[in-house]
């Protein structure tokens, strides 16, 4: 909590204007959050995304009276008469200011966590091992970037004995100011790998910047067997205060003798300068027993107390990166986060279910069992929680343990409430069974398995799924705005349901990047959208004559490409009083699907400016073969004729319509064509047409294993007999078929799946719901166990696309509607 007086001096404010003195107990730097406008600070940030200061007058009226800006008073002062006013030159250094400044006030340990891969679940493993002793503060989830590092150190209380918080850079230059801000006493770095190299011309040049963060810790961590963070530890004088541990190097301060797996655990025997000791955890994958190994060198710098509670290590649960999001019965959605549950991921959890509850009809219900170990007195903690719920309007509240049990009265204000001592006496009860129209977010302790619920939740336990990551949709918008000017525009393509993937939950997390426009085939596909409260300009890319008042009704921007329909469009927006309608004209540069030539411009240019109903907001053309460098001439040739037409049809307009021509290969390929927008295609799932890198894996088709056998050799498996080995093969049989949009054609050893770190070819044909897979030299395999189609890096959607001689938009786009999609955010 800082004074309003106080955050005046952290940010060296240019001017001021306070009518009221007050603490600042949060900050807020997304609208979108908002919970509880008392005592709050809004700081409007102004990035290549957005400009939270056109948010100022909104946020005023639900209550905020302090905000941090970057523009002149007097006008905000005016439509805000009883408001706090800071102006800085720039709101993002500020807020770090901030931070920076709250910062100083604690002399606790810090532990500072960098690297690509592992960071949140080294952070995660740290806080499950430690909380039992200390009182921690920790970064919530994944918040490691310029704005998420400020607000998480911002949490640091005087009561907290540890700060464990995330580092991560996307550009040379972040880290220093991060620095500044953690000031770690311990440091961390994890492995090293590709993500967000883009801006680095080496992966030396990365490690680097990254461990600018420990130019002040006491201590480091990092793994001496990996080469290349030892030379740039070495090369920044940075080893004389770090604890490297290693595999293979004998005389490392901590040397790991031995890692012994057998089917679920894993004995991890070390030796640190001549203390020896083995420890049992419930992890076997590679990845987290380096997790793991990070854990022990900080515990044993920092508490090696810990090490002798063997039975903390084997109590690790899995740390899930993600929010799951499911299709319910009774019309509900499932909101599944019970994996990680104290009073900080039930905010976030909170924000997560009020973005994605609809505004109208569709209530919250929160079920939240006890929040265990949280080194607050219950009777706080419950208080807490219950004022929380109250500002975010918590429809109705199911508790689950007998903490909840015992503090009924707590929560009286909400609406409906319930509370059971047990999950098994929830799951008896009636309760669940009389929810319907609702967002429901399950938080669980682990312990209190609430994967129990999610299942009698959903709408039914399916064997097939795809699971769509949002934020790497997200990551994969920002990664191609990064290719583009600021001022550039960009349309992402939603239409075909998304690809396969789904409109709604693709266009609501598209709109939470703040891109420009959406795009759909369809007018019912626009309908649909703005019924599930999308706000976004749609364009409408195959308007038909029979949708013209579903366009107007809903506000959609047809794309107009003859004369005919254009006369039309103009006829009934004069019909129904419409003036400057939007509309987007599509220029014929050389594909020759739809459009308008270039002998037309002069007309249509006339029709344009004698009708003041329709106004057209951008001109545009597509690209035939911008991923095709044997075809560059022709592509060049499109650009041009586009540029010229699109210049020639300006001279008849009052106005400059907006101009785009380039595609996800064109943005990948021809940046410098870029005109006034762009749009996004398949780049959004992590499909690069040129395979540049730097994408993450949006989509992972899953199935599981629901027969195995023993086939004696020459026996012939599936329909036509056609399956047949001159040896016995084991064979087992998944759940998805050509029904499903698994192509027939990847059936006979074409096609391929991961089980395991096996592929396995398939046997015979693709049958309708079901297919064969060669199993034969995986070891245990067994009924249950997961599939995985394609959505890794040993198998990917291209891959498939390339052994049927298809593309991934046509795999994306069969996928049948009886796949179950799951969301999650990782």
């Amino acid at each position: 909590m800082e004074t309003i007086k106080t955050i005046i001096k952290s940010v060296k404010a240019k001017d001021s204007l306070i009518k009221n003195e007050c603490q600042i107990q949060a900050l807020l730097t997304d609208s979108r959050s908002l919970t509880h406008p008392i005592d709050v600070l809004f700081i409007a940030l102004c990035t290549r995304h957005g400009d939270g200061h056109k948010y100022i007058e909104e946020l005023y009226k639900k209550g905020i009276t302090n905000f941090l800006i970057s523009k002149p008073i007097p006008g905000f002062a005016k439509k805000c008469p009883n408001a706090n006013f800071i102006r800085v030159d720039d709101t993002l250094k500020a807020l770090q200011d901030i931070a920076r400044e709250h910062r100083k006030k604690f002399n606790n340990p810090v532990i500072g966590i960098t690297g690509s891969n592992g960071k949140t679940i080294v952070k995660e493993f740290l806080n499950q091992l430690l909380r039992d002793d200390l009182q921690i503060t920790r970064s919530p989830r994944s918040y490691n970037s310029q704005i998420g590092v400020p607000l998480s150190v911002w949490n640091l209380k005087p009561s907290d004995q540890l700060g464990i918080f995330e580092a991560g850079i996307s550009k040379p230059g972040e880290m220093e100011t991060l620095e500044r801000i953690i000031k770690p006493t311990i440091g961390v770095i994890t492995s090293i790998g590709s993500a967000h190299q883009e801006n680095f011309s080496t992966l030396s040049e990365k490690i680097e910047e990254k461990l600018h963060l420990f130019v002040d810790s006491d201590c480091i961590v990092y793994n001496a067997d990996d080469k290349q963070i030892s030379a740039g530890v070495c090369n920044a004088g940075l080893d004389g205060r770090c604890i490297g541990w290693s595999r293979i190097d004998t005389s490392a301060p901590l040397f790991i003798q031995s890692i012994v797996s057998d089917e679920d655990t894993t004995d991890i025997s070390f030796r640190y300068f001549g203390m020896e000791q083995t420890l049992k955890v419930p992890f076997t994958d590679k990845a987290s027993i380096e997790d793991i190994i990070h854990c022990i060198a900080v515990i044993l710098q920092f508490r090696p107390a810990v090490l002798s509670k063997k039975e903390r290590f084997m109590q690790l649960d899995p740390v899930a990166m993600r929010l799951e999001l499911k299709g319910g019965n009774s019309g509900n959605t499932v909101i599944n986060d019970s994996y990680n549950n104290d009073f900080n991921a039930l905010e976030i959890a909170l924000d997560f279910q009020k973005r994605r509850a609809r505004k109208a009809d569709t209530r919250k219900v929160l079920v939240l069992s006890d929040i265990l170990e949280s080194g607050i007195l219950p009777e706080t903690l419950y208080e807490s929680v219950a004022e929380l719920l109250k500002e975010c309007e918590i429809d109705q509240f199911i508790g689950v343990g007998k903490d909840l049990c015992k503090r009924k009265k707590l929560f009286a204000d909400i609406p409906q409430t319930d509370f059971f001592e047990s999950t098994p006496d929830l799951m008896e009860s009636k309760v669940l069974d009389m929810i319907s129209n609702s967002c429901i977010l399950l938080k669980g302790a682990r312990q209190f398995k609430f994967e129990q619920l999610c299942d009698k939740l959903s709408r039914q336990i399916h064997e097939t799924t795809l699971e769509i990551n949002l934020q790497a949709i997200a990551n994969n918008t920002l990664f191609y705005k990064s290719k583009i000017k600021p001022t550039t525009k960009m349309v992402c393509m939603v239409k075909a349901q998304g690809y396969g993937v789904g409109s709604y939950e693709l266009a609501k997390t598209l709109q939470s990047t703040h891109i420009d426009y959406l795009a759909v085939a369809l007018a019912d596909e626009g309908k649909e959208l703005r019924e599930r409260d999308i706000d976004l300009p749609i364009m409408v890319m195959n308007p038909e004559r029979s949708t013209w008042r579903m366009l107007f009704d809903y506000r959609l921007e047809p794309e107009i490409f003859s004369f005919g329909i254009l006369n039309e469009i103009i006829g009934r927006a004069a019909a129904t009083g419409q003036h400057a309608y939007p509309i987007h004209i599509k220029i014929d540069s050389g594909m020759h699907r739809l459009g308008f030539g270039p002998d037309d411009i002069p007309k249509l240019g006339k029709i344009l400016a004698a009708h003041p109903e329709v106004r057209a907001m951008s001109v545009f053309s597509h690209l035939a073969a911008a991923d095709d460098p044997s075809l560059d001439e022709f592509t060049h040739n499109q650009i041009h004729k586009f540029e010229k037409a699109s210049k020639e049809l300006q001279s008849y307009l009052p106005y400059k319509p907006l101009m785009h021509i380039l595609n996800t290969a064109g943005i990948e390929r021809f940046s410098e064509y870029q005109f006034d927008m762009v749009r996004l295609g398949i780049g959004m799932y992590g499909c690069s047409p040129n395979k540049i890198e730097g994408l993450e894996t949006v989509i992972k088709l899953r199935s599981t294993i629901l027969q195995v056998k023993d086939i004696p050799a020459g026996e012939p498996i599936g329909y036509g007999c056609l399956g047949v080995h001159d040896k016995p093969v084991k064979i087992a049989i998944l759940p998805i078929g050509y029904a499903d949009g698994y192509r027939r054609q990847l059936g006979r050893g074409v096609g391929k799946v991961l089980i395991g770190d096996h592929l396995c070819p398939t046997i015979g044909n693709i049958c309708m719901d079901t297919c064969m897979v060669d199993v034969t030299d995986v070891p245990n395999v067994t009924e249950g166990q997961k599939v995985t189609l394609f959505g890794d890096p040993r198998l990917t959607i291209e891959d498939l696309s390339s052994w049927v001689g298809t593309i991934p938009y046509e795999l994306l786009a069969v996928l049948s509607t009886r796949v179950k999609r799951i969301y999650f955010k990782e």
